[in-house]
């Protein structure tokens, strides 16, 4: 199997990510669910039981794999510019790992705290704690790393994807302007909750994420199949 095919199939990964998310949208609500009270989120979770937890991994597991894609991507476009390369997989790293850890609280933190939270036995100071501790890693993990740098570097990797995409003879430089249109996108959706916006978040950015990303996903599809077409 020669490294533009694995690239190829690696840049499939937004099918599994999409039937994951899909998952979670209907057996969790999410994330509409995130907007309801941390009791109602636990005990919603509590609810989903072990299947929750495990699809909530693939989840997680689905943005390890975008660190493999990366670093392929790079090593089939090598006849563009070297330096372009080497900041696009840097990024490229960053974003898959700061997803990874943005979404990891699920399947390991968050069941202990929906095991507190709906234990008739907890005293009212630990479901306290439970809140607390909860909306911190929310806060922190979701919305400070998985989403801000999340998007932030996923921005950043599209748009160094897209310019090694242009110098690159391997695909139409088409691919690499979609990609350069794409990333300001996410640039726009990692400053939701930023400065002034921090409690309620800003609705334009909000709006693009998710445009951002179902155009992000049907880019990568579309390179994907490009590069299988064309190996």
């Amino acid at each position: 199997m020669t490294t533009q095919v694995l690239t190829g199939l690696l840049l499939l990964l937004p099918v599994a990510y999409n039937g994951l998310y899909s998952l979670l949208g209907r057996s969790f609500d999410y994330p509409d669910i995130l907007r309801q009270p941390t009791g109602q989120v636990l005990d919603r979770f509590a609810a989903g039981g072990s299947r929750l937890v495990l699809t909530w991994w693939g989840f997680a597991m689905s943005a390890v794999l975008l660190a493999p894609a990366v670093v392929l991507v790079s090593a089939t476009l090598a006849d563009a510019d070297p330096t372009v390369l080497a900041l696009a997989t840097a990024i490229g790293l960053l974003a898959a790992l700061v997803q990874f850890l943005g979404l990891v609280r699920w399947p390991f933190a968050v069941p202990h705290l929906a095991r507190l939270a709906t234990d008739p036995a907890t005293s009212p100071a630990t479901r306290d704690a439970v809140e607390v501790t909860f909306q911190t890693l929310h806060r922190y993990l979701g919305v400070a790393v998985g989403e801000h740098l999340g998007y932030l570097f996923t921005g950043g990797w599209t748009a160094l994807a897209g310019v090694a995409l242009i110098q690159s003879d391997r695909l139409h430089p088409l691919f690499g302007i979609v990609g350069l249109v794409l990333a300001p996108l996410f640039v726009l959706g990692s400053l939701e909750f930023v400065g002034p916006f921090e409690v309620r978040g800003w609705k334009l950015a909000g709006t693009l994420v998710p445009f951002a990303y179902i155009g992000w996903s049907v880019w990568l599809l579309a390179l994907g199949i490009g590069l299988l077409l064309t190996a």
